[in-house]
């Protein structure tokens, strides 16, 4: 039997819809809509005669043949997928999609000032980005790669580092600083408005310090819990507390005098920024070219 290229569409669909057993998820990964998607599977479905998914309003699940074929064909689909990318070396300019879970401030300070210049390079290249510090299967929500703190790479996953270690501080605006006074030690903390942060996983962060006796963690007291940094920051400019966060985020308000350090001697480092994709698939082309750039630019440091 010949293949034609509907099939190898309707292959990728396919799987995509498998691998997430949601039509949501997989209609984002292919960037096309669910409806498109539902439509094309069950064209597929029609053709061969056979059902291969069970759909309900509430699970998508695959039939006996469906698992069948998922076997079958799921190795050889990604490395005909691996050798279309490939082919990318022999054009003037390499095509492609690729998709990114980044955490948000990673997105501001490690990926703003270069993509700008990634663009300029490749313009055939596409790069969807979802920026989030909610803690995500990358994979398995159709993502090549995701860019997070150094040490929280999952062990199976390959992870390069693209940033220098990261420095960790506390800031606050001026007009806090005239109400309430500046901070001595982290334990003067107690009587201070702190902004606390909420991680991706729902915990609450201690707020990390080194001292004279090595690195410390403490609880701080906060009314208001916030997940995400540009938020934070708003709230710390308009004088509602304390922020705690990287002084690569701190940069710009720093400059302009609208925030100011304060228990710089405390302050601690942490590890970096790393990208970090499966270990079992080669690199796709757009994404080693945007780690290649990044390394080039050092918006952080490498």
């Amino acid at each position: 039997m010949i293949l034609g290229r509907s099939d190898l569409a309707d292959f990728a669909c396919f799987l995509a819809i498998a691998r997430h057993r949601s039509f949501r998820l997989a209609a984002l990964e292919l960037g096309v809509s669910p409806s498109a998607l539902s439509h094309a599977l069950k064209a597929m479905e029609q053709r061969l005669g056979i059902r291969l998914v069970n759909r309900t309003n509430r699970s998508v699940t695959l039939t006996a043949a469906g698992e069948e074929l998922q076997n079958a064909i799921t190795q050889p689909v990604a490395e005909i997928g691996q050798a279309m990318d490939n082919l990318n070396r022999y054009r003037d300019a390499p095509a492609g999609r690729i998709r990114l879970n980044v955490l948000v401030d990673a997105a501001q300070v490690l990926l703003a000032p270069v993509l700008p210049e990634f663009a300029r390079r490749y313009p055939n290249i596409e790069i969807d980005i979802a920026a989030t510090n909610r803690m995500v299967d990358v994979i398995g929500s159709g993502f090549d790669a995701g860019i997070r703190h150094g040490g929280t790479v999952p062990e199976d996953m390959i992870g390069q580092r693209i940033s220098a270690d990261l420095r960790w501080v506390v800031a606050a605006s001026p007009s806090y600083i005239e109400r309430f006074g500046i901070p001595e030690r982290p334990h003067d903390l107690e009587h201070h408005h702190c902004l606390g942060v909420r991680l991706g996983d729902d915990r609450i962060y201690r707020w990390e310090f080194l001292g004279p006796q090595g690195e410390f963690a403490i609880s701080v007291p906060s009314k208001i819990f916030v997940d995400e940094g540009r938020a934070m920051i708003a709230l710390a400019l308009a004088g509602t507390g304390l922020m705690y966060g990287t002084d690569a985020i701190f940069a710009p308000h720093l400059k302009s005098g609208d925030l100011r350090l304060v228990l710089e001697d405390w302050a601690t480092t942490g590890p970096g920024y790393e990208i970090y994709y499966p270990s079992r698939r080669q690199v796709p082309t757009g994404l080693r070219l945007l780690i290649e750039l990044i390394r080039e630019m050092r918006p952080l440091g490498v």
